[in-house]
């Protein structure tokens, strides 16, 4: 994948790891804005291209009575604003295919949720879009079994597709994420690490997700270590009070520290 195909990144030049980031899901537009504009003002310091991200719903909830979302235009418009006031391109995840269309007119990469990483349908109608397609790997998936939805993909006739590692799953409550398939994947696509749900920690019985964001960097520095292409995390300026992910995800204030360690690791890489 080529990232001058996502429109409006910025900061390519300058050798470093991508960046997805952003709200797990778009609350109120003032949330947005904020958010965008605090990652904006870092990753322009640090020259880290960066990627906003925000799901307009979230279909996928362990409850009934989770929150799903603010309505879907009105997110999607959300994610429009950003892309225009910020400069930046915007990502957002579908569920169907109908979702497809309707995002690929507001944001510029479609990523498929790890849980439906094998439906063919919706792989097919996110390329169709000839929208970037972000594909984040199944928990229940191994590495080289990803190569069967890049080739859906590309053999749908868009080229511009990613994975994403996010973890696999080992007995009920816990995620592992195995680095050995970091370059493996590689051979297929440009591959992002998910440095926060990959720490998440289902409860069965409640069916809330907890976390483990003091790993956050542990899993990151790991990933740059080896050689991943791109950094995808959630990140929110009051993560107890957010509508979706918590308990997992990083504090806005915490984050210029952690992408200033991980651009000055990206560059001992680099020089090896």
């Amino acid at each position: 994948m080529n990232l001058k195909a996502i429109p409006q990144i910025k900061h390519l030049d300058s050798n470093n790891f991508f960046l997805l980031a952003g709200p797990c899901a778009i609350e109120s537009e003032s949330m947005a804005m904020h958010i965008a504009e605090r990652i904006v003002a870092i990753t322009d310091k640090l020259k880290i291209p960066f990627v906003f991200k925000g799901s307009f719903k979230k279909a996928n909830r362990s409850r009934l009575d989770s929150f799903t979302g603010i309505g879907d235009i009105k997110a999607l418009k959300i994610l429009a604003k950003v892309r225009d006031e910020f400069k930046v391109p915007t990502i957002t995840d579908i569920h169907k295919e109908s979702d497809a269309t309707m995002a690929a007119e507001y944001v510029d990469i479609l990523q498929i949720p790890a849980f439906l990483a094998r439906q063919t349908d919706l792989l097919v109608a996110a390329a169709n879009t000839g929208r970037v397609v972000n594909v984040k790997k199944g928990q229940f998936m191994s590495p080289s079994a990803m190569k069967h939805a890049v080739t859906k993909i590309i053999e749908s006739g868009n080229k511009q597709v990613m994975i994403t590692e996010r973890g696999s799953m080992f007995g009920y409550q816990d995620l592992l994420v195995d680095f050995r398939g970091i370059p493996e994947m590689q051979k297929f696509a440009p591959v992002v690490l998910d440095i926060t749900h990959s720490l998440q920690q289902p409860n069965q019985s409640s069916g809330i997700t907890g976390g483990k964001p003091e790993l956050i960097e542990t899993i990151a520095r790991a990933g740059i270590a080896v050689g991943v292409d791109g950094i995808f995390l959630e990140t929110h300026h009051n993560p107890s009070s957010a509508k979706s992910d918590g308990a997992n995800m990083l504090h806005l204030d915490n984050l210029e520290n952690l992408l200033t360690k991980l651009a000055t690791l990206r560059q001992a890489v680099n020089s090896l």
